[in-house]
């Protein structure tokens, strides 16, 4: 072998010869079942190709090819795995010079058929097997670095490749012989085929360029789809796990994009099928949040959100087209309920890897999907239209609740946009008690950025608030423009929830949250005195009972107010205040404790049917509060003035018909008689320049108009009561005192020049000024 070697060093030309004759040799002691020689002939070429590094390595190539071509197409097992041994030698060996004309078709195909081994020996299988994964992993390291050889990547390559190494990695799953960790196992199992095949699999994901991700993922795809391994999914799952950790992370977005598409493909398999794919994709998304969702953020929630609504029409119609047998459903039901909850899931994964400004526009993008009756939406009329809106509500809003979870955002302006708190809120007035109790917790979890929300999990009357360990900021001044332009909307519909029937225990702790983290986190000392007011208007629905409210909620609203009080008491720390609200809470403990959140939200209440004779003792008074808050510097006016919940025009598109027919009205009074038309220019000379000009400034006046008009209707939606009762009042006098000009003149005319005239009856009579002579003031003219 020594001398072999070195005429082979010193005349590289004869190399080619030399394999040719190597080549001849072991070919025809392989037909002859000659093995010794062929071994001595393998040991040889080994030993050259080692030691030769020249030019014309490539020609000696061809002929090593062709030998370890005929070991493996040998059926003898060890003829195999020495073939293999040396291709594996052969690959690891960095060539100086390109080839243009070498195949490993033949390669490929045999390894992966070596990967599927089906012995009878299990001992045999598993080298064969073993041999075909090193095999595989030999032709990936000769090839794909090399631009000028054949391309691995194609499918043809991808497809026989990819699921043989799965095939690998699944037959250990079955087995489940793996150790609890890797320093643990033994030295047999470090080289079981399942371990070689992931290192593989890692090796050839992380070598895979952008373009080439597709070709590597879709066969991973089709084999989790023909052996059905999306239903257990822990197989899918593992799969998914080691593609996202080997494949750079720039390029995850890609594999996200193959299983969304992959997932509108099987939109009509089972839905265990698909609840499989979902979790696969949540688990990558959590993966992928260090690199990037990529630039199509929207089209991942619009496909989640389309599979969520055609799982809905699937669990009401039964059938995945549309008109299914009774037999099918309720299993059905059962599986499209958990292929939703999976959806829900993997949409609150998505949205925890995006940054801040793109989480609020998801949550818009969600938002502008529910339907809502109030906002002239399309909504399916009939039983299973209300049905099919019902689910669509629910789970849209889960989905919502998901990607606010944990959302921190310092500038609650960006966080909740009015188009986004319009659509929210106008949901809070929907007459399901599910669908408000969700708008409720989304709005806790917004207003909720330094985690104080489950110290409120549970109301109560609690002494000593310093326990709760509170994390309070001072307001900051976007809080404060935040609390301006929404709180009377906020206020409006936490007031007239409260008035809900279908109310639960649950509803009421997610109102008593909400207040109090309203005064936590975006409180000023005007919002603090509002918060106030609106607590009393809510006793007051309690005591006045027009709603006709069962005890329960009567007794839930004296509870939820004491808590409150209690809790803000103790945060204004103003002595006579926390006193005033003490007092009224030990009378109650005496006399009534129906009326302490203790006895209300509890398991099995205690309530009391004689709430009408309750005396002035056990309740929270107005005037009382007004008077000590007052003398600590609060607005002691607005303080004593009732809380009434503004007018919008919601409340006519809404159920409660009741409330709002009034604004109609107002803003037609209003746009009418404002006051910039109380004061009127005198009338000018018309000449051809003021018509000419007119013309030309018709569309620029038209405009004002319209503005003018929209902005009288926005001051009567968001400005605070009082402002509107001063204006309108104002109003009212100036009306007043027109009218009283008018009966004056009418009912007392000024003396006729001609004295009296006697009438046809001979009765004397003043003479009065005709009608039409008379001079009305411009406001009294219709």
């Amino acid at each position: 072998m020594e001398k072999l070697t070195f005429y082979a060093l010193s005349a590289p030309e004869k190399l080619d010869r030399i394999g040719a004759y190597l080549s001849e040799r072991l070919i025809r002691d392989v037909s002859r079942h000659r093995y010794g020689y062929v071994c001595i002939a393998m040991e040889a070429l080994d030993q050259l190709l080692m030691a030769c590094h020249c030019q014309s390595i490539n020609l000696f190539v061809e002929s090593f090819l062709k030998m370890v071509a005929k070991l493996l197409e040998s059926e003898k097992p060890n003829l195999q795995i020495l073939g293999t041994n040396s291709f594996v030698k052969f690959a690891n060996i960095e060539e100086d010079t390109p080839s243009y004309h070498r195949s490993y078709d033949f390669f490929v195909s045999r390894f992966s058929e070596m990967c599927h081994s089906s012995h009878d020996d299990p001992d045999v299988r598993t080298k064969i097997r073993m041999s075909g994964i090193k095999g595989l992993q030999g032709v990936v390291r000769k090839t794909v670095n090399d631009e000028l050889q054949a391309n691995i990547w194609d499918p043809q390559h991808m497809d026989k490749i990819v699921p043989s190494l799965l095939f690998n990695l699944q037959h250990a799953e079955e087995a489940e012989s793996r150790s609890p960790s890797p320093l643990q196992a033994t030295e047999k199992e470090k080289e079981s085929p399942a371990e070689l095949a992931e290192r593989c699999l890692r090796e050839l994901l992380g070598r895979a360029a952008y373009g080439n991700i597709k070709n590597a993922i879709k066969p991973v795809l089709i084999h989790l789809d023909n052996h059905t391994l999306w239903e257990p999914k822990t197989f899918a799952i593992r799969c998914f796990k080691i593609i996202m950790y080997s494949i750079q992370p720039q390029h995850s977005h890609l594999v996200i994009q193959q299983l969304l598409g992959h997932l509108d493909a099987n939109s009509k398999s089972a839905a265990t099928v698909r609840a499989g794919i979902v979790e696969v994709l949540s688990e990558a998304a959590v993966i992928a949040a260090s690199g990037s969702v990529g630039p199509t953020v929207l089209e991942v929630f619009n496909t989640l959100l389309r599979q969520l609504r055609l799982s809905i029409d699937y669990a009401l119609t039964g059938s995945y087209d549309g008109a299914g047998s009774v037999s099918t459903k309720i299993i059905k039901e059962h599986e499209e309920r958990m292929f939703q909850e999976a959806v829900i899931k993997t949409i609150g994964s998505f949205a925890s890897t995006l940054p801040t400004y793109q989480r609020s526009e998801v949550m818009l993008f969600i938002m502008s999907k529910v339907p809502l009756p109030s906002l002239h939406q399309a909504i399916e009329a009939g039983k299973a239209g209300e049905n099919r809106n019902r689910l669509t509500q629910i789970m849209l809003l889960k989905s919502l609740l998901q990607v606010s979870l944990g959302f921190q955002c310092s500038n609650m302006l960006t966080a909740l946009p009015s188009s986004f708190l319009d659509r929210l809120l106008s949901a809070a007035l929907m007459e399901d008690a599910e669908i408000r109790l969700f708008v409720l917790e989304i709005l806790i979890s917004f207003i909720d950025r330094h985690g104080n929300r489950h110290k409120f999990s549970t109301i109560s009357t609690i002494s000593d608030i310093s326990v709760l360990k509170l994390k309070v900021d001072k307001c900051s001044r976007q809080d404060t423009v935040f609390m301006k332009k929404h709180a009377q909307q906020l206020y409006r519909h936490i007031y007239l929830t409260c008035k809900e029937e279908s109310n639960a225990q649950a509803h009421y702790e997610a109102l008593y949250s909400m207040l109090v983290l309203v005064s936590i986190e975006l409180a000023n000392e005007e919002v603090v005195v509002d918060l106030i007011r609106l607590v009393l208007a809510v006793q007051e629905i309690a005591q006045i009972n027009e709603d006709n409210l069962p005890a329960y909620n009567r007794c839930a609203l004296y509870a939820l107010g004491a808590a409150y009080l209690n809790l803000i008491s103790q945060l204004t720390t103003v002595p006579t205040f926390c006193q005033h609200i003490h007092e009224v809470i030990q009378m109650r403990q005496k006399e009534a404790p129906f009326l302490l959140p203790e006895d209300v939200f509890v398991e099995r209440p205690r309530l009391s049917r004689s709430l009408d004779r309750l005396g002035p003792e056990v309740f929270f008074r107005q005037s009382k509060i007004s008077e000590v808050l007052g003398g600590s510097g609060y607005n002691s006016d607005r303080l004593s003035t009732p809380y009434v919940p503004q007018l919008t025009d919601e409340d006519r598109l809404s159920k409660r018909k009741s409330i709002g027919e009034t604004i109609s009205l107002q803003v037609e009074v209003e746009s009418r008689n404002s006051p910039e038309r109380e004061e009127r220019a005198p009338a000018e000379e018309i000449t051809y320049e003021t018509l000419k000009k007119a013309i030309a400034d018709g569309v620029a006046v038209e405009e004002q108009e319209r503005e003018r008009r929209r902005q009288v209707v926005e001051k009567f939606q968001k400005a605070p009561f009082e402002e509107i009762a001063a204006h309108c009042g104002a109003r009212a006098t100036l009306l007043q005192s027109k009218l009283n000009q008018i009966f004056e003149i009418t009912i007392r005319p000024p003396p006729s020049p001609s004295g009296t005239i006697t009438a046809a009856y001979g009765q004397p009579q003043s003479h009065s000024i005709p009608v039409y002579e008379m001079k009305f003031p411009d406001l009294c003219v219709y």
